[in-house]
């Protein structure tokens, strides 16, 4: 296969869709992305990039992908995540696993979040070659955003790849973000006694605890809200979501155990071990003659906020190119973990927030031209020029 023979954009797309690559929490619906994974790297060991294939530690079906054009000390990662969010066919109009082109759209899993963001990728670098680069471009494709970003923290790890300047390809309307909250997903863990509800001596239950934990917990969303606000977001507060309670086993028995699952979105500037250290002292407070054991647990690693300095080249050169200010967004990406590799990041790509994660997810057709657009000038910008 040469350049030439390389696929055309929407075979590159069909392609991806096509290969299942669910992650999730759930080991039900968890999948591997190495298929898409080789499938891109083929691609772009065509067109002369040179190919690092990282697989995740313990998963041998997991892997990242590092593909280098050129080489120097700067130079522009172009990133997204191969993998997508479980699915119900039965909600869809279509297979999600075959590209559909429907009233100017193409529909398919992983269409705006985030495939078709690395198919554009590559179809920008198609007529590329690296005597042309002053600094390199990179295209970055990782695993399990949806699900632990654990391909995004194996790259801290490894410290790779070294670049200036990173944009992800997340949807976002083509509009610059710059600044995202991050996030955290805890519960809370009570332990009581259970016993026969006819004498509430007999037993500890752990759901009056619970209601008073959960108490605390919406007191201490209230308070972090009147500390903390940002007007660039929306909302321009902290978030904190109670998602998920169960406790006890039957109405005549005293409730033994009881846990409480929540979301909390930093702002930045907030610093997520603090606020984990601020939550336990008040609910052992809180708890301190609740009789009950109290655990409290991460149910996955957190991700810091983001925010890139709106005086950076990057921003500023997204801003411009785009038409648009850069601006914040309160959903999170694998942006912050890139910012720690030392890049300034943005997050910029051609799909709608609002389709991800949804049945039908499309790609607007009459957005895959002014994506183009928008990477050919960011790559001559910051890879074909001296930066």
């Amino acid at each position: 296969m040469s350049q030439n023979a390389l696929p055309k954009l929407r075979t590159l797309l069909a392609e991806l869709i096509a290969t299942p690559s669910v992650s999730s929490v759930n080991p039900d619906f968890d999948q591997g992305n190495r298929a898409v994974i080789e499938r891109l790297a083929a691609w772009l060991a065509e067109l002369g990039f040179s190919i690092e294939i990282l697989p995740l530690a313990g998963h041998a079906d997991k892997a990242n992908l590092i593909a280098t054009l050129g080489r120097g000390p700067g130079g522009l990662v172009l990133a997204g995540h191969t993998d997508t969010v479980p699915c119900d066919p039965s909600r869809w109009q279509s297979d999600p696993f075959r590209l559909v082109e429907r009233n100017g759209r193409f529909h398919g899993l992983g269409t705006t979040d985030m495939k078709g963001f690395l198919a554009l990728a590559i179809e920008a670098a198609r007529s590329l070659r690296a005597r042309d680069l002053a600094q390199p471009l990179i295209i970055l494709a990782t695993a399990d955003e949806e699900s632990s970003m654990d391909g995004a923290r194996q790259l801290v790890t490894l410290g790779r790849p070294k670049a200036r300047y990173a944009i992800i390809g997340e949807p976002t309307g083509l509009r610059p973000i710059h600044a995202h909250k991050g996030m955290m997903m805890e519960a809370i863990r009570l332990r009581g006694q259970a016993g026969h509800s006819s004498d509430p001596d007999l037993g500890v239950n752990a759901l009056e605890a619970m209601h008073r934990a959960l108490g605390e917990l919406l007191t201490w969303r209230a308070e972090l809200q009147q500390r903390y606000r940002h007007e660039a977001f929306t909302p321009p507060v902290p978030t904190l979501n109670p998602g998920h309670i169960h406790g006890g086993d039957n109405p005549n028995r005293i409730c033994g155990r009881c846990e409480l699952h929540f979301d909390l979105r930093p702002l930045p500037g907030m610093d997520i071990e603090t606020l984990r250290a601020e939550l336990r002292r008040r609910l052992v407070t809180a708890l301190a003659d609740s009789d009950c054991e109290m655990e409290l647990v991460s149910l996955m690693d957190s991700t810091p906020p983001l925010h890139t300095d709106p005086a950076s080249p990057l921003v500023t050169a997204a801003a411009e190119l785009s038409g648009h200010h850069a601006e914040a967004a309160s959903y999170c990406t694998e942006a912050p973990y890139l910012s720690q590799l030392g890049m300034d990041t943005v997050v910029l790509g051609p799909g709608d927030i609002a389709q991800a994660h949804r049945p039908n997810e499309y790609l607007a057709l009459d957005r895959i031209a002014p994506t183009l657009t928008l990477l050919t000038r960011f790559i001559e910008r910051f890879c074909v020029r001296k930066v």
